[in-house]
């Protein structure tokens, strides 16, 4: 699991402009509320995010006279225990999730569609793509979080390269060791991370259809996706460098953080690692190295409700009316500092340049796919990433990937 946090200046910032914030904590009218006096809704929480909820629950229980149980769980656990209890009549009314779990939750049968109606259009458009699942809507989004290009201002200034070869060539004139420093995971890859550029070749991981939705259609394989192989060739270790399996997680940041690299793409989870040694830093969206837009992943959280609810309707209103509002979007917020999905609290909340630039590069992003045959995927497409940069023939290596994915996952 990736560690999240924003750094502490950057939390100190962000609190500072909250605390400025203003907004209407009551919910939004409705002229068809379901009665729910005597009923009870039970909640999955996790630690973190179960006192931002409990304001919303306390509003909710004043106004309607229902109850909200909130029930803390490992976030870690949740997944699990939902599919497994749903199905039995256990579980609660309300889990919170991550997006990428849609797609089996889905196929287990334990999980409703719910109607944004007059909210829809306050949530980021790639926040309710990600929660969309065969053109239905499932969850009621929050956050979301994606990686970007994050530069050492004081070796090359702040503005964003426009291309690859651009920042290749201003982080070697800068002088320092590496250009760029890129997590492979080591000898593991990290497709993850390398994603940015190999849709700018367009070269997506699954085909998606008109909706938006992901299809099971494997979109790596073709010119594009050879291209973007011959690039990670080119660029590997019989080539030019730039990329190496000999970098973690930890070795990148300490790369970046010592000013041995110019430039590195990272998420906002290492900016406190990133910048510990005194680098001053500029966040951008990842350049394009294959000529289109260079979409990294964006992964969401947001509240799904039980196929088994016997309150649906009653756990949609809480959702929509008591959640889906700024002053409960601010609290889970600031309980738990990602990107909000809520487009007017992420507009405030890019006061501070470094969550405006990972804002900025969610917004060239694409949901990590939300389809069950996503779970078939890493380990053969981090080999193969592998193997092209220590310097495998690219596309043979890649030709025989996208192959054995197509039989894997048809």
């Amino acid at each position: 699991m990736r560690k999240m946090g924003i750094g502490v200046a950057a939390l100190a910032a962000t609190t500072l402009l909250l605390a400025g914030c203003s907004g209407s904590s009551a919910p939004a009218e409705s002229g068809d509320a379901p009665d729910a006096s005597g009923v009870t809704l039970t909640v999955w929480t996790d630690e973190n995010r179960k006192p931002a909820i409990e304001a919303a629950a306390k509003a909710f229980e004043d106004e309607t006279g229902g109850k909200i149980e909130l029930v803390q769980k490992n976030f870690e656990d949740i997944r699990n225990d939902f599919t497994n209890q749903v199905p039995t009549g256990e579980g609660p009314d309300i889990t919170i999730g991550a997006h990428d779990w849609l797609g089996s939750l889905v196929q287990a049968g334990v999980v409703s569609t719910i109607d944004l109606t007059d909210v829809a259009d306050s949530f980021s458009q790639v926040s309710r793509d990600a929660f969309t699942y065969d053109g239905q809507l499932y969850a009621l989004p929050y956050s979301q979080e994606t990686i970007a290009l994050i530069q050492n201002s004081d070796l090359v200034g702040e503005d964003a390269p426009a291309t690859w070869d651009d920042m290749i060539a201003k982080g070697q004139a800068a002088g320092v060791e590496r250009p760029i420093v890129i997590n492979t995971a080591g000898q593991t890859g990290d497709a993850y991370t390398m994603y940015g550029f190999q849709t700018s070749f367009g070269a997506p991981v699954f085909v998606q259809d008109s909706s938006g939705g992901y299809t099971s259609e494997v979109g790596m394989g073709g010119d594009a996706g050879n291209a973007f192989a011959q690039w990670l060739g080119a660029n590997g270790e019989t080539g030019t460098g730039n990329i190496s399996t000999t970098i973690d997680y930890d070795t990148n940041n300490e790369l970046f953080a010592s000013g041995k690299a110019a430039y590195t793409v990272q998420g906002p989870w290492a900016v406190e690692a990133l910048t510990a040694q005194g680098v001053n830093i500029k966040v951008n969206p990842i350049p394009s190295a294959g000529g289109e837009t260079a979409s990294p992943f964006v992964g969401v959280q947001g509240f799904y409700v039980s196929s088994q609810s016997k309150n649906a309707l009653v756990a949609q209103e809480f959702l929509t009316k008591y959640l889906a509002t700024y002053d409960a979007q601010k609290a889970l917020y600031e309980a738990d500092p990602r990107i909000p999905a809520w487009t007017e609290l992420a507009d405030e909340v890019s006061s501070d340049p470094v969550i405006a630039g990972f804002v900025a590069s969610s917004e060239n992003g694409v949901p990590m796919p939300n389809i069950p045959e996503m779970g078939s995927v890493w380990d053969l497409w981090n080999a193969a990433q592998v193997q092209i940069i220590k310097g495998a023939d690219p596309v043979g290596t890649w030709e025989k990937m996208v192959s054995d994915l197509q039989a894997t996952v048809g």
